[in-house]
This record gives structure tokens, C-alpha cells and sequence, in this order.
């Protein structure tokens, strides 16, 4: 099977095209044949050496037809999004035709949408959805604070939120993401800045932050929150530093909450793939209530150029490889 394989750490150009051989079928796992896969900054990190695991071939999701799986779990032929599990960080991942996931990281995701249209949907929806259901627990009339709302994630949190009748505020990098943010339904959006909270009026009264930016910003998003409040971290868009001196006692608010989620954990017991409604959220797509088609599609002989774009942050939204063109 054609596959990307990561050569050596370095720059776009690390990613070498090869053939390897297709995955074998073993229990406990599926073997996909893969037809689109969306991209990840996680991926830009396991490619430069940043990331504490990088397998041979990288990413760490993807939609397509179920080639085997011998304990019978999913049917031959079905459509399924599969994502984590080790995929692109200890196991090949989905750069590549075929891949071989966890039975307990892939989840059927039956749907007429265009495979490039489901490819946009696995990672970001899944994530979007637990940082704001699970660990926010974002109700209908909660004002929330999207910080990096110009990303996929964020745009789709943004997009989801305001479904579930939340009123939600947003930060970007620069103007350029402020309309496809109001168009997603946000009330309003800041230029993001590392002290937002000296300069927003919601100060103090938020019911939840959904921090995208990363440990920069944390603290000053804690320090927005009313009593109760709840800040779920869940990027690093400012980049992977740790808190510098981090001093709990001095440094955060109190009375309010901090949750983290990262999606590596989908598949693991206490975070079932099957407790996300991936089936549902295509439905909403479908029927044009979520907005999440990809920004941009790269053919599968484009990853180079793929990264390219989103190592300049020029993204503007979920981007997605196809495979053979479908």
C-alpha cells in the first residue's frame, strides 16, 4: 500500500512517500481502508520531534471502510471514523491507504456526506463536543469564552455551543477569522491577548472558558470565571511551554474550576468513543445545522504542501487529505 512515512524530524519535506505492506487483521483491532483523513497540529509536532511519540507513519484519524475485523464488531464494508488509540504516535496511523485501529477507538459513522465532508467531522467534533458536554458542562443560557476560536477546534465549539443556546464570545489571532466566527453564531470576538482579562467586561461573571490557546493564557482565563465558574484547557496554540513557576496558592482564582481534556484518551475506559454521538454530529452536518466542512482539500500526493499551510497558520479551518480521490 502507498503510505507517508516520516523520514527524519525536520520540516515538511521529512515526509517521503514508500510503499508498505498493507496492515494484517488481528482481534481486538480494524483494519480500514482509508478514504480521507483530517489534519492535526499534533501531527505537525510528531513531524518536527516535539511530541513524546511519533510512529513511522503519522496521523491520528481518518474515515473509511472497514477491510476486516475478525471479533466481528463492525461489519465488512461499513463506513467508520476511527481516531486515537496510539494511531500516528505508538501504531501506524492514517497516512496511508489502509490503517489498523482499536476495536474501542472507531465508531461507525453511516452518512451520504462526501468522504472529504466526514473527514472534518472524527477529531475536532469528538473533542469540541467532550470539552463542552462533558467538562464544561455547558448549559443553554451559560455565556462561554472560546479562546483561539479561528481554529477548527474553536470553530466548532463555537458552532456547537451557540446550537445548545449558549452565548458565546470568541478570541482570534487577527480579524480575518472575526466573520466566519459571527457567522458560526458568536456574539462577539476579541483579538486575542495574553491579559484578555483586564479588557473585556464579562470579567468575573463567564460561566465557562473553553482555552484553546494553552498554559500562556490559563490563568487569565481563570481569572475570568464567576464563583463556580469552570476553564477547560484543551490547546496549545501559544505553543507547548510549560507555566513558568507555577504556584497554585498565588496564582489561581478561587472558587472556580480548571478541568484539562486532551483527546488522546478517547478509547481508554473512562472515555468510550461510543460516548460521543459521532453519528448524530454527521446528521447535524448533514442536515446544515453544524457547519464543518473543511477549509481547504489536499490530494494525498499534497501532504508536503498540506503542512506547508498549516505551519503558517494559514488553515483558516479543518483541512483534509483525500485518498484516491474520493
Amino acid at each position: 500500500m502507498r503510505a507517508i512515512v516520516i523520514e527524519k524530524f525536520g520540516g515538511p519535506d521529512s515526509l517521503v512517500y514508500t510503499e508498505l505492506p498493507e496492515p494484517e487483521p488481528a482481534p481486538g483491532y480494524v483494519v480500514i481502508q482509508i478514504k480521507a483523513f483530517g489534519l492535526n497540529h499534533a501531527e505537525m509536532h510528531m513531524r518536527r520531534g516535539e511530541w513524546a511519540e511519533a510512529a513511522k507513519v503519522s496521523g491520528i484519524e481518518c474515515v473509511g471502510v472497514v477491510k476486516a475485523c475478525p471479533g466481528g464488531e463492525f461489519p465488512i464494508g461499513a463506513k467508520v471514523a476511527a481516531l486515537m488509540g496510539g494511531l500516528g504516535r505508538t501504531i501506524n496511523g492514517s497516512y496511508a491507504e489502509y490503517t489498523r485501529a482499536r476495536v474501542s477507538n472507531v465508531a461507525l459513522i453511516e452518512s451520504a456526506l462526501p468522504w472529504a465532508d466526514l473527514a472534518a467531522i472524527p477529531e475536532t467534533c469528538a473533542t469540541a463536543w467532550t470539552c463542552l458536554f462533558r467538562n464544561l458542562e455547558i448549559a443553554r443560557g451559560q455565556t462561554l469564552l472560546i479562546r483561539g476560536g479561528g481554529s477548527s477546534f474553536g470553530r466548532a465549539a463555537a458552532n456547537m455551543a451557540v446550537n445548545a443556546g449558549a452565548r458565546v464570545i470568541a478570541t482570534a489571532r487577527s480579524d480575518g477569522n472575526f466573520a466566519a466566527l459571527k457567522e458560526l453564531g458568536a456574539e462577539r470576538v476579541e483579538v486575542e491577548r495574553p491579559d484578555l482579562s483586564k479588557h473585556i467586561p464579562e470579567a468575573k461573571q463567564l460561566d465557562a472558558v473553553l482555552d484553546l490557546v494553552g498554559n500562556s493564557t490559563i490563568l487569565d482565563s481563570l481569572n475570568m470565571l464567576r464563583r463556580g465558574g469552570r476553564a477547560c484547557l484543551a490547546g496549545w496554540l501559544g505553543g507547548l511551554a510549560p507555566i513558568a513557576d507555577f504556584n497554585p496558592l498565588l496564582q489561581m482564582a478561587s472558587g472556580v474550576y480548571l478541568t484539562f481534556f486532551g483527546s488522546f484518551v478517547f478509547g481508554t475506559p473512562g472515555f468510550p468513543l461510543s460516548d460521543v454521538p459521532l453519528q448524530s454530529i454527521a446528521n447535524e452536518v448533514a442536515a446544515g445545522r453544524y457547519k464543518a466542512k473543511p477549509s481547504r482539500v489536499f490530494k494525498f500526493e499534497e501532504i508536503r504542501e498540506a503542512h506547508r499551510v498549516m505551519e503558517a497558520n494559514q488553515a483558516k479551518g479543518k483541512m483534509v487529505v483525500v485518498v484516491d480521490g474520493h
